[in-house]
């Protein structure tokens, strides 16, 4: 105990709950993969905060294992076959139903009087499966609809291990998943990366708190979030620092849309609705690099930062492009 709380002043942290039970697994040295996470953190060239503690907290101490997110997709999976399966089946007996009564009025009309007794009884017959089969289309509608449900809060439970809660981007670990994805479509595919710092943000933290600090984090990352298509990536990775990765495109395009990004978040304006006070404007400095998948998350993040280090006050509110 006393060994984590002097570790906890080591990294410069106030010993609540969640930030006392890291330190206090770190330095007992059995949780490796948290362990691990820490030391990749601190390489980084990042102080560790509130937000990488809860980021720690979730995956290694609450159990955000990736056999929950494999059970997760294979859940999906199952329920979007069902859903499909279910569509298809009851368009199939429709249409057999259809054919069944075309067929039948058609043959009715051909034979003589003596043969048309058999006919009826065919169609008392036909009429009693298509009652049959009504009800099990009625079944697998219900199928589809429980089974549409099911995905609904399967995509719910996604989001809480895949998206962070305050800025509604992307976590760590939904980036290590979608790079393990494009790296199996195509090893050597490019990525055009942008790291984005906000200017200043520690200090405003310090004056106007945690709440006005995480609403004003929300609205940035909204602001940079609607620049980027389906085919990006936006990232939460630090406290004050977000990365998107765009596949595909070179440093000229992503330096582009960088500079888009840059002066929308510059327009902003944050004026309190309650008491009226208008805060300070926030601006942010981006940096703009290629990489490749075969690279690794850590990797990525690191060299996606060296844009930024070294940059002082005054070169804030700009677009680097390595």
């Amino acid at each position: 105990m006393a060994l984590a709380s002097q570790q906890l002043d080591e990294w410069v942290l106030p010993a609540n709950p969640i930030n006392y039970t890291i330190s206090y697994e770190y330095v007992e040295g059995k949780n490796k993969p948290l362990i691990q996470a820490v030391k990749q953190r601190l390489l980084e060239g990042k102080t560790l905060d509130n937000f990488s503690m809860e980021e720690c907290y979730k995956q290694f101490i609450l159990g955000q294992s990736n056999f929950r997110d494999e059970l997760i997709d294979d859940m999906a999976d199952v329920v979007t076959q069902v859903d499909q399966s279910a569509q298809q089946s009851s368009q199939q007996v429709e249409r057999f139903i259809s054919k069944l009564d075309a067929n039948l009025n058609q043959v009715t009309t051909q034979l003589p009087e003596a043969s048309r007794q058999a006919v009826n009884n065919i169609r008392r017959a036909s009429d009693d499966f298509k009652s049959q089969q009504q009800s099990l289309i009625e079944r697998l509608i219900e199928s589809q609809q429980k089974a549409r449900a099911l995905k609904t809060e399967l995509d719910k439970v996604k989001q809480e291990i895949y998206l962070d809660p305050i800025t509604g981007m992307y976590n760590r670990k939904a980036l290590h998943k979608h790079l393990d994805s494009w790296h199996k479509e195509d090893p050597s595919r490019q990525l055009a990366a942008i790291v984005i710092s906000i200017d200043q943000f520690k200090e405003f933290h310090d004056k106007f708190g945690p709440l006005i600090g995480n609403v004003m984090l929300s609205k940035i990352a909204q602001k940079v979030s609607s620049y980027v298509d389906d085919s990006g990536l936006p990232v939460r990775t630090t406290n004050d620092e977000f990365l998107i990765f765009i596949p595909d495109i070179d440093k000229g395009v992503a330096g582009e849309i960088a500079e888009k990004i840059r002066q929308g978040v510059e327009k902003l304006r944050f004026i309190s609705s309650k008491s009226g006070v208008r805060f300070p404007k926030m601006t942010i400095s981006l940096g703009v690099n290629n990489f490749t998948v075969s690279e690794s998350p850590t990797g990525l993040i690191v060299k996606a930062r060296q844009i930024l280090n070294g940059k002082d006050d005054s070169s804030s509110n700009q677009v680097i492009i390595a």
